[in-house]
């Protein structure tokens, strides 16, 4: 009997936990739902176009997405080129030239000859990739892997060998034994023979396009136009006055009194895209400011304080606006739960560092190739003196253009019927978001800079350094810049002296450095031509003269 009971009061303990799991398991499901609900409002989408593009670029990143595509399209091609054929007149095929009119045995050959050849051309194709990818990954580093990785050839052509298997396996299942009631699809088998001549020129294409994709000078040449279309994407070609006008507003310089608490990602890893429409809207939600000091491509930890929120004090001119412009209230309140959810959607994080619009992610490609150059076992000066001249070009234009203010102002929009009753002042932007943006000077220094400390003994690639000081001077407008440049020359002076091997070559670097920085003092530069000449070339040039005369 105490046996029966203990069993009976398991059964019900078991039914209870179930029970209890269930409730559990749909509360949960419940509360994530609620949650959707509000983190994805209309407020928040306002990013929406930036989070679209994101999930195409990491759909575009993979590997399996064209070719999957391609597979996709091979499957619905083939019942309907089918269903045509079934519609077809045969003697209307029959006068084309070029298409196919035998039987269902040579029909069934030779579908059977392109499915077992595409396929095995396929993995041939799969095989040269991961070769290629191996090399890549030892000679330009592995943060190069998807540059390889997300070629659009490489793909198509991986999903045309692909496609056209799946499309010729569909087309013989469809190939009768007898020739009755539309048993050969001779337009099927057509389409399936240009697609086999088209997959064999592919394969020379593929071949042709791997050789140049695996040289130096295109791994570069690519790596430099991201990084330009992302100095495009973040830097303006004029200063916005408008902008310039909001960064006088009065919380711009007092927003660091107010009352502030500390910010936390949601969890560990790389910021990879910063939703500035969606966390300035929940700024606004919050009566404040939220404050950056983290910027794209840093890693961060849930412990880390990456910024700050500050809530405009009780008595602040934009919270006593309720009664003349309702639209413009702005009430303060402290973050709660909510706000940390909305926060939390409002960054992307990423396990691993990851293609995005981040500059410097683009510009470090270059300058991995450029060290991985320098070291002994592949010791390619030359290689990284390429590096040095596209990470020059791209600096070239960040110089030239208008950098992104780290000031984001939100501004509300007036009815119309009060627009005579409000004024300027209260129509003014208000600050809502302080982001950070790296300068030039810190640019120099995570490009040219990490070059210059793995090439501190050799003088090719110092002096091309020297020379990417000199073509940089024709870009600045401002005298911070001219001191950045500087700053950078004198330290490529001191490595050359310090770890240089013979005297001769310290003392060419020296007078290169020297002409160079007369050179980038002088008010007249930009419109002068510099070419630097040494000591001995100076000599010899003389002895001709003398000689001459």
């Amino acid at each position: 009997m105490p046996l029966f009971l203990d069993t009976l009061k398991l059964m019900t303990t078991n039914k209870n936990d179930k029970k209890n799991l269930w409730q559990g398991t749909y509360d949960s499901a419940q509360k994530r739902l609620k949650q959707f609900t509000q983190l994805w409002s209309l407020q928040t989408l306002s990013d929406l176009p930036d989070r679209l593009k994101n999930l195409w670029e990491q759909l575009i990143g993979s590997y399996w997405f064209i070719p999957t595509a391609c597979v996709i399209a091979g499957i619905l091609l083939a019942p309907l080129l089918v269903t045509i054929d079934q519609h077809f007149d045969r003697e209307t095929v029959r006068e084309i030239t070029f298409a196919f009119t035998g039987d269902d045995d040579a029909a069934r050959a030779i579908m059977t000859a392109i499915a077992g050849a595409v396929l095995g051309v396929a993995g041939t194709t799969f095989s040269i990739t991961i070769a290629v990818l191996s090399m890549a990954s030892s000679q330009f580093g592995p943060r190069l892997l998807r540059n390889f990785l997300t070629d659009k050839p490489n793909q198509f052509v991986l999903g045309a060998f692909i496609g056209t298997f799946s499309y010729s396996l569909l087309v013989l299942k469809s190939i009768h034994k007898y020739d009755v009631s539309y048993g050969v699809p001779q337009l099927s088998v057509t389409f399936a023979i240009i697609m086999a001549i088209i997959c064999a020129l592919l394969l020379v294409y593929f071949v042709q396009h791997m050789v140049h994709a695996i040289q130096a000078s295109h791994v570069i040449q690519n790596a430099s136009n991201d990084a330009i279309n992302n100095i495009h994407y973040w830097y303006s070609d004029c200063c916005d006055i408008q902008h310039q006008r909001n960064v006088e507003h009065h919380d711009v310089e007092q927003f660091h009194t107010w009352s502030a608490t500390p910010v936390y990602p949601p969890r560990s890893g790389y910021i990879q895209q910063i939703y500035l429409e969606s966390l300035m809207t929940l700024t606004q939600d919050y009566g404040g400011v939220v404050q950056m000091h983290v910027n794209l491509g840093d890693y961060v930890t849930d412990k880390n304080v990456i910024g700050y929120f500050y809530q405009r004090p009780k008595n602040h001119p934009l919270n006593q606006q309720k009664t003349a412009t309702p639209h413009l209230a702005v009430v303060p309140r402290s973050p709660d739960g909510m706000f940390w959810q909305r926060f939390a959607d409002c960054i992307r994080l990423e396990q691993r560092l990851a293609h995005s619009n981040d500059i410097a992610y683009s510009l470090g490609q270059m300058t991995e190739i450029a060290v991985r150059a320098l070291s002994p076992g592949i010791n390619d000066p030359k290689t990284a003196v390429n590096c040095v001249q596209s990470l020059t070009s791209c600096l070239s234009i960040m110089i030239r253009r208008q950098p992104p203010s780290p000031y984001h102002f939100y501004t509300p929009a007036s009815d119309n019927d009060a627009s005579d009753t409000v004024d300027h002042e209260q129509r003014s932007a208000i600050l809502a978001l302080v982001t950070h943006t790296p300068t030039i000077a810190d640019f120099i220094d995570r490009s040219l800079g990490e070059i210059r400390r793995y090439a501190a003994a050799d003088l090719m690639v110092l002096k091309a350094l020297c020379q990417a000081m000199i073509d940089l001077s024709y870009a600045r407008v401002n005298h911070a810049q001219q001191q950045t440049l500087l700053h950078e020359l004198n330290l490529i002076k001191r490595a050359g002296e310090e770890n240089l091997s013979y005297q001769e070559l310290i003392n060419d670097l020296i007078a290169m450095c020297q002409q160079a920085e007369r050179f980038i003092l002088d008010d007249d530069a930009q419109h002068q031509y510099f070419s630097y000449e040494s000591e001995f070339s100076a000599h010899i040039r003389k002895a001709l003269e003398t000689q001459s005369s």
